[in-house]
């Protein structure tokens, strides 16, 4: 089983403070991301990873994110066995986001949309 690079909510705050390159991806569902999300995140659900693959891990750090960390980890793994690197997973999703007290915003409309 290939590790599974994780983050919890402190450092991605921080990497984001201090202007990391780092793309941020939800892979929850529609339904779950009408709830909100992390600033600046692009909504990627879990299905389209697999045809989404080659815009993940070039030169920048990716952080994928779901409700708990479990779909979000099993992304990562994915990608980790297909040779994508600088992956991470946020340990704990959106759920130890918001307890870390950070806050989560309203999604785009176009976001929805694609």
């Amino acid at each position: 089983m290939f590790g599974v690079n994780e983050i919890d909510a402190l450092t991605l705050s921080q990497w984001m403070d201090d202007g990391e390159p780092v793309k941020i991806v939800d892979v929850r569902t529609a339904g779950e991301v009408q709830q909100g999300i992390i600033e600046g995140a692009v909504f990627v659900p879990m299905h389209l990873i697999p045809l989404k693959e080659a815009e993940f891990g070039a030169d920048e750090k990716v952080v994928f994110y779901c409700r708990s960390g479990a779909r979000s980890a099993q992304v990562c793994a994915f990608l980790s066995q297909r040779g994508v690197s600088g992956i991470y997973n946020l340990r704990g999703g959106v759920i130890g986001w918001a307890s870390s007290g950070k806050r989560l915003v309203a999604p785009e409309p176009q976001m929805m949309a694609g």
